[in-house]
Parts: structure tokens; sequence; C-alpha cells
């Protein structure tokens, strides 16, 4: 017998005997499929049978009672018994059989007891809205205590009632007696007095009878009352939820209105005919400002709305502009370098039509417990999962995702500040999140040596590569070069774990991007993403942690916060604030926006101490300019929700193109089947393929098992080299001291003589 098992049963044979007015022992209750049956405290008093984790919270919490009035009990085997009432039900097991029989006429009896007690105080009626049990059983409760209370009070008034009746007599026996005067008027004295106490005693009682009667008349109406106000704050929360999305629908529609769309996609310029408002004086800038109210050592900062005060000056001027609480677009700032807004690097027309959708996701159920509950504290890459849970692009094509919007690093190759550059590389790194908002599938894990490309060479300017490197622990290597003047490579290693109620994904390893003709190298890496109700309810996904952007060459900082999404908080959902600080740590920009939406940059112009916050530290108030937008999400395409929530550049991402190597993503087939919306058959290729690399794992795994006893039999013998990428090798980062996978070459070359002799055969 366990050790819960073996407390069990000592517990609740110290217990009182079955029948006494109280109860007490450890029985096991179920819980839920995670936890199964969990050890509690259980007390049956007063016909409740309440439960608690521990002896010692019986001082301050319990944690569920059940009326036996009501309830129906019902033994399933040797030790378990079924306690139901109403919508509650309790499924509870004995260490044995004897004290289950124990525990089994204990309640029978108090049942009884309960039935019999309740009978002239039940105040429910059929028509009305009942409270919820936990509530009744608790009036209930109160109501019987005061019931015993007044048995007690009656008692006491007729035994008062009994001696102060001898006690008049005794007095009435001495007043016939032959006293003195003086004596006969002390005992009338006192017999009246008991009579007057007799009196007060009856109204006493009287009291307490009237006030229990009020109680049980108002009972219902307490209940009624509180249910109306839960319902009344359900009603609320819901009205305001979609009081919140209905304002989001409407300012997306607006931002996204023809005539915005068409002004932001421009380049304005000074030249005539622009049509962006004209900058205003230089000196206007102390007026036109915004503060920001920060912690010290946090870049979550308050906003302070600031007074117009330009409304008086602009009415006086001819020179036209939005109002102070707008923001900008980066080009047109002004005081941003000319280079950042040079147009000479417009992109060209795009010279192939790519495709603009993909198959409609069809509506399969599938169970998802079943295959979730053998997953738990597992790691995810080594879960057989069913396509179901996937979406038609792999790991590799997610990471390519991350250049939606590779127009940011173009715009920042040009500038010549370099902290400009920052915020510029700071909204691109929080731009690689906006496609995950609704993308709660789970991309197909990249089979070792698996490889994608990403040409976009002749439209805009850059060359994408990724590779499988390794498959225990999964890493993939990613390599991108731009004509227009960046480089950015990354080893990203993916680490997630499956809590039972939400998925954690941590991505390891430091993205790296360079500017060629600065040499500025900038370091940072990606931040946790959690999806949640991975059991019950809506999938959703949230991205919460720090990023911290060093440019090594100049030592500048961004430091970025991801405020994890709150339903009750007052900040703006998928919130990221962030502070870029020069190498001397002065604070120079301040950027605010959503992950999901936008991010825009303001410029510092001065910085003060505040007084003290709520946690005693003191604030930095900056005042700035008005907001710059730096980045804007991309509507989705038509359709999008029946395409998987894919993005433009999503939706092209898995198009079948001529030429691409044979280890690429577009060629696997389960993958392709699955797009195809032909499930069935792509979870059984998905099998094969998995099986397929086990074999040449294992085969890999013999193999270097067989050169380790050569080598011992033979100090001559050959040395197993393992598995090695074919167009990425290990090098120390001469910045970070890390060994990561970066680009050897070789690829493109290889696709434009379309020799690729040297690619395994994995599909």
């Amino acid at each position: 017998m366990s050790e819960q098992g073996k407390s069990s049963t000592s517990a609740s044979a110290a217990a009182p005997p079955p029948g006494s007015d109280t109860y007490k022992g450890w029985l096991f209750k179920w819980t839920n499929y995670l936890k199964g049956y969990q050890r509690r405290w259980f007390v049956l008093s007063n016909g409740l049978l309440s439960y608690y984790r521990t002896q010692a919270e019986m001082a301050h919490t319990c944690r569920g009672t059940i009326n036996l009035a009501t309830a129906h009990i019902d033994t399933e085997d040797a030790c378990n018994i079924v306690l139901s009432s109403g919508g509650r039900t309790y499924h509870l097991k004995a260490s044995t059989e004897v004290e289950r029989q124990r525990w089994v006429t204990a309640l029978e009896l108090a049942k009884a007891k309960a039935i019999r007690n309740t009978v002239n105080l039940s105040d429910e009626s059929e028509d009305e809205e009942p409270a919820s049990k936990s509530d009744r059983s608790e009036i209930q409760g109160t109501l019987k205590i005061l019931v015993s209370k007044l048995d007690d009070l009656s008692t006491c008034n007729d035994l008062i009632a009994k001696h102060g009746a001898a006690l008049q007599r005794s007095l009435s026996e001495l007043e016939g007696l032959k006293v003195p005067v003086e004596g006969g008027e002390k005992i009338k004295a006192v017999n009246e007095r008991a009579t007057l106490f007799r009196i007060t005693s009856n109204a006493m009682i009287n009291a307490c009878r009237d006030f229990l009667e009020l109680a049980e008349t108002h009972s219902r109406r307490w209940q009624r009352a509180l249910q109306y106000e839960r319902d009344q704050r359900t009603h609320l929360e819901e009205t305001i939820e979609q009081l919140a999305k209905q304002h989001n629908s409407l300012e997306r529609a607006w931002r996204e209105a023809p005539t915005l769309a068409s002004s932001t996609a421009s380049v304005p310029t000074n030249k005539k005919g622009s049509e962006r408002p004209l900058k205003e004086d230089a000196s206007d800038e102390d007026e036109d400002t915004e503060y920001f109210d920060a912690m010290e050592d946090s870049p979550a900062f308050i906003t302070v709305t600031a007074t117009d005060n330009t409304q008086h000056r602009r009415s006086q001027s001819s020179l036209s502009g939005a109002s102070g609480g707008n923001s900008y677009d980066w080009n047109q700032d002004d005081h941003i370098s000319p280079n950042c807004n040079d147009v000479s690097g417009k992109e060209l027309p795009p010279r192939r039509q790519r495709r603009t959708r993909v198959p409609d996701k069809p509506n399969y159920s599938l169970n998802l417990w079943s295959i979730m509950k053998n997953c738990i504290g597992k790691e995810l890459s080594k879960i057989p999962m069913p396509v179901n849970f996937n979406e038609p692009l792999s790991m590799l094509q997610r990471l390519t995702e991350d250049l939606e919007y590779h127009e940011l690093l173009d715009k920042a190759a040009r500038c010549d500040s370099s902290l400009e550059q920052m915020c510029l590389v700071a909204a691109f790194s929080v731009s690689s999140y906006s496609t995950t908002i609704h993308r709660t599938a789970k991309p197909f894990n990249p089979l070792l040596g698996e490889t994608y490309e990403l040409d976009r060479l002749e439209e805009f300017g850059y060359r994408s590569l990724c590779e499988q490197v390794s498959h225990h622990p999964p890493a993939a290597a990613h390599h991108v070069i731009s004509q227009r003047g960046w480089t950015l490579w990354q080893e990203i290693t993916i680490a997630s774990k499956f809590r039972g109620k939400y998925l954690s994904i941590m991505p390891l390893g430091s993205i790296h991007l360079q500017f060629h003709s600065s040499g500025n190298h900038y370091v940072w890496r990606k931040v946790t993403s959690t999806v949640h109700n991975i059991i019950v309810g809506k999938l959703w996904i949230d991205q919460s942690g720090d990023i911290e952007i060093v440019n090594h060459k100049t030592k500048e900082t961004c430091q970025l916060k991801f405020s994890p999404y709150s339903y009750f908080s007052r900040d703006v959902p998928r919130k990221v604030t962030g502070v870029v600080t020069d190498s001397g740590g002065q604070a120079h920009y301040i950027l605010s926006g959503t992950w999901d939406e936008k991010i825009e940059s303001a410029k510092i112009i001065q910085s003060s101490r505040g007084g003290s916050g709520s946690e005693g530290k003191q604030k930095t108030i900056y005042q700035t300019l008005s907001p710059k937008l730096l980045w804007k999400k991309y509507p989705l395409p038509e359709n999008a929700e029946n395409m998987y929530y894919f993005s433009a550049l999503a939706l092209t991402l898995n198009e079948p193109d001529e030429g691409v190597g044979l280890t690429d993503s577009r060629l696997r087939p389960d993958q392709r089947l699955m797009e195809e919306g032909r499930w069935d058959e792509a979870n059984s290729e998905k099998q094969r393929l998995e099986e397929k690399q086990r074999a040449v794992r294992r085969k890999r795994e013999a193999e270097a098992s067989d050169a380790l006893d050569e080598e011992c039999d033979n100090d001559s013998g050959r040395e197993y080299e393992g598995y090695h990428p074919l167009w990425f090798h290990q090098r120390r980062d001469s910045i970070t001291g890390e060994t990561s996978f970066v680009y050897k070459g070789g690829y493109w070359e290889a696709k434009e003589r379309q020799d690729w002799t040297i690619c395994p055969d994995i599909y």
C-alpha cells in the first residue's frame, strides 16, 4: 500500500465513529485527466461534506462542499464512492474496502439526519432561478447554525422561566412569613426584579426567533440579488470584449482606407506636386511634443497626453500639417538623414506573377485530447503528430517569413545615422512576429539535410537559403544576402514544451545583421512564443519577453519589451515598447506599438527626473517629438481565414519553382499533399518519410559504432566524421564568441550549373 493509502487509513481510523455529528479523514478525489486522483482531507459535519487540500486549510480555505440532503450516494466498486447533487459530482476513492464502508455508513446517516432537519427550512421554489450550489449550501449551513443557537436560547429560556418561577414562589412564601416591615419590602423588591428578568429573557428569545424568520425570508432575495450581479458582470465583460473587437476592426478599416493606403505607400518628397504636408518650422518643436514617463530600469513607457498648443499657432500660418496626436511616416521626419529617404533604390515591379491563393483548408475533425494526453512533458519535435495540426509550410519556410518586411532593411542601409538605423532594425525585429497572430498551426519539422531557397534577386534584390543542419536538437541555419547593402544570418534551435494548458516555444540562437557600407553589425535574439488553450477553448498565440539589439561596432543598444497579454490589463494588447540608447547610455528614441500592427518612433529632445512611482523608484520623463511610423502590417489577403491565415509572402513560399535543389521543401511530398487537401495520403507519406529518416540515422549510428570499434582494435583505425551539412559549416563568431553554422557558399553556383549530385535522397 502507498504512503498516501496508509495515511488515509490511519487518519480515518482516528476520526469519530459513523453516526456522530462530525466525521473526518483522508480520501482520494478525482480532479481531472491530467492529475487523476489527488489526496484530500474530507470533513462531514451537519449534513455537509467539505474537503480541503490539507488539514491546515480547514481554518481558512474550503475547496468545495456538497449538501447530503439532496445528494445521491453510489458505490462503483470495492473502494469507490460517487456523490452527486444537481450538477456537482464527486468521485472519491478510499484506501481499503473497510474504510469505504465506514464512509458510506457515515454519509447515509448524515443524509438521513440532514433530510429530517431541512424539512421545514427549505426556501427554494421551482419557478425561481437558483443560485450556485455552493452559495445555497453556505446559506443553509448558516441557517442551521442559527436554528441550533435558537434552540440553545430556548432551552436557556425554559430554565430561566423554571428557576424564576421557583424563585418567585420562594419569595412569596417569604412574604407570608412574619418578618419585620423592612425585610418584607426588600423581599418584594427582589420579587419584582425576578419578574422583570423573566420578561426580558422572553423578549430576547422572541427577538432571536424574529431574526431567524427574517433571515429565512430574505435569503432567497439575497441569492437572487447575488446571481443578478454575477450575470450583470458577465454581460458587462462580454460587452466590453465585443466593443474592443469592434473598435479594433473600425480602426483597422480606417487605416486601410484607399486614401491612407495610397499616401502611405508613396514616398513623400519636398518637390513640387508632393501631396504630403509641409514640414513645420524648427522653432515649433518645443510646442508640438509628447511626453513619455518610464521607470528608470524598464523600457515600458506610460504616455502622458500633452495639451495641443499648436492649434492657435497653425491657424495663423499658411503651412498645413497633421495634428500633434497623429503619427507621421518615417520618411516625413525632419530629423532623419536624407539618405534614409533616398528613392534611388526604389523597388522595380515584379517580373514574375506569383500565386495569390492556395487550396482552402479542409474541415476535418480530430480528437485533440486522445493525442495530447500522451505527450505531456515531452519534446514537441519527438512527438508523432498528424498533419491535422500542421500548416502546409516547413519550419525553414516559416523562418524565411522573417523577410516579409525586408524593405525596412533596405531603408536602414541608406541611413547615415546609426541611431536611426537602429530604430529601423528594431522595427524589422518586431515585424517578424506580425504573421503569427492567427497562425496557431504547427509547421512541418524539417528533415535532416532539407533546404529551402527564396530567390528574389530580380524583384527585391535578395537571396535567402535555409538548411536543417541538425535533427537532435533540431537546428536550422539561415543566410540572406541583399544587393541593397545588407547581409543577415542566423542559426535557430527551437526548444518547445507542452505544459498541459499551453505550449511554450523558445527560439535559441542569435540573429546577425551587417550593413555593407557602414560595417554596423547588429545582434539580437527572439522572444518566447506561447500557444494557449491547447486542450479546451480557441487557440491563441502570444509573444512575451525582452529583446536586446546591440550594434557591436558603435556599442549602441535598443531594449525592446514584449508585454504578455492580459484581459484585465489597461494596456494595449500585444504591446511593445523600447528605448534606443547610445554607447554612453543616453536615450535618443522611444519605440512603441504592437507586434501585430505597427511600430512608431519618437525622438527624445529632453529628459528630466520625475517623481517616485508606485514602487518607490524615481521615474524619467522623456519629452519627445510626435511619433513617426516605422512599420505597419500589410493587410491579409482575401479569404485568408480559409487559407491558414497566410500572408501574401507565405502564399508564395510553397509555390513550385524550377531549378531548386533536390532537398528543397517545395519538393517534400507530404507537405505538398496536405496543401492539396489530401490529408490522409499526407499522413501516410509523413510517416514514411520519418521512418526513412530514422533508418538513415540508425545506419549512421552503426557506422559510428563500427568506426569506434576499429579505432579501439587498431591504433590506425579510421575516424568517423559524422554528418556534415552541405551548404553551412560551424565557425566561432568573433563578436559573440558563439559557435554557429554559417554559409560556406556553393549553393547558388550549383543552382546555376543545375548540378545537384551532392544532394542526399531524403524524400
